[in-house]
């Protein structure tokens, strides 16, 4: 009895482990530059490397365009734009990545993804707002949590104090739904007003999205709550 039931429990633990094995998820970094590059790119890619080992998904990184394939990109759960800037993709990527999205593929912008393809209107309204300019340097402001429910604002302050490079955006997608407005009267050089989105999300064209504007400064990966604000993030685009 002890021999079959040894047995029965190895075989049970074998068969969890390899359904575990199955529900692993894949992410892709996507990190090319065609005009200003991040210096915390780097350095982000190892943190987010790090989220994947402590939360169980695998992470690969690349800056090569080429990648942007139906078949190469199809094992992907999400594809996170990590402070990408300027036009990255010729037609044919540009095709491959649109035909992701549309098969319900999951995408994170982070920082700069939002200085990225300005030719490219699906982009624009897929990541939901283009840049258009800050104040220099980094600053201590406010982010007003809008949303304490979604994974990657209810893990941070309901009023969160964080030091960062502040975007002004051009080109709002209406259709997107803000977790966080930036509070202008916390430091000098905003443009927005009042309705000053940072991080969003949104369904579009068949796929999945998050948004937030934090992520300029390298010491910021290594922030825990802003890693878990990243981590939420990825976690709510996966493909289910």
């Amino acid at each position: 009895m002890f021999h079959k039931i040894s047995l029965i429990t190895i075989t049970c633990l074998l068969v969890a482990s390899c359904s575990m094995n199955a529900q692993t998820k894949r992410v892709l970094i996507f990190s090319k530059t065609a005009g200003y590059r991040h210096a915390s790119i780097e350095t982000g890619v190892k943190a987010i490397k790090t989220l994947g080992t402590e939360h169980n998904f695998n992470v690969d990184a690349t800056e090569d365009a080429a990648i942007f394939t139906t078949d190469s990109l199809k094992k992907y759960d999400a594809i996170i734009f990590l402070s990408t800037t300027g036009d990255i993709f010729n037609k044919t990527q540009q095709a491959g990545f649109k035909k992701y999205i549309q098969a319900g593929g999951g995408f994170v912008g982070i920082h700069a993804a939002s200085d990225t393809e300005y030719k490219w209107p699906w982009y624009g309204k897929l990541v939901g707002a283009y840049f258009e300019s800050h104040p220099p340097g980094l600053h201590q402001a406010n982010i007003q949590i809008k949303d304490t429910t979604h994974l990657a604002t209810k893990v941070v302050p309901k009023l969160w104090s964080h030091k960062d490079e502040w975007y002004n955006y051009k080109n709002i997608n209406p259709d997107i739904k803000i977790l966080a407005n930036l509070d202008e009267s916390s430091y000098t050089g905003g443009t927005n007003g009042k309705n000053h989105p940072i991080v969003w999300y949104h369904a579009y064209d068949g796929g999945r999205m998050f948004y937030t504007g934090l992520g300029h400064p390298t010491e910021a990966y290594t922030d825990a709550v802003f890693l878990k604000h990243i981590l939420g993030g990825i976690q709510s685009v996966f493909v289910k």
